[in-house]
């Protein structure tokens, strides 16, 4: 009986450690999102205030046009790009967070 309680807080053990490091795999990958975020929203706002700096300086309606066409072009392209990188680093995140469980799952089997 004293082997079987052994047994069950040895794997309650394992259980908490996998689950810690889970966690730890959760938060340095949120903190890698969040870090990206907030250096393409710092870029974003550069770029609309270049943009409209721009804008203030156009010498005809025709310039004007020119300069927003292309910086809605690279602002969406730009959007696109920041989508398509967030979603790749959330599929990593989930990749990442899941290994340690998977680990502990291996060990019992």
């Amino acid at each position: 009986m004293i082997k079987g309680i052994e047994d069950f807080q040895k794997m309650n053990k394992d259980n908490i450690e996998a689950t810690v490091r889970s966690f730890g795999e959760v938060n340095k990958g949120f903190q890698a999102i969040a870090t990206d975020w907030t250096d393409y929203s710092k870029k974003a706002f550069e770029d609309g205030t270049a943009a409209f700096e721009k804008l203030a300086g156009a010498k005809s309606v025709e310039q004007a046009i020119e300069i927003q066409s292309t910086f809605a072009k690279k602002a969406y392209d730009d959007y696109v790009s920041q989508v398509t990188k967030l979603s790749e680093m959330y599929v990593g995140l989930a990749k990442e967070a899941y290994k340690p469980v998977e680990a502990a799952v291996a060990k019992k089997a």
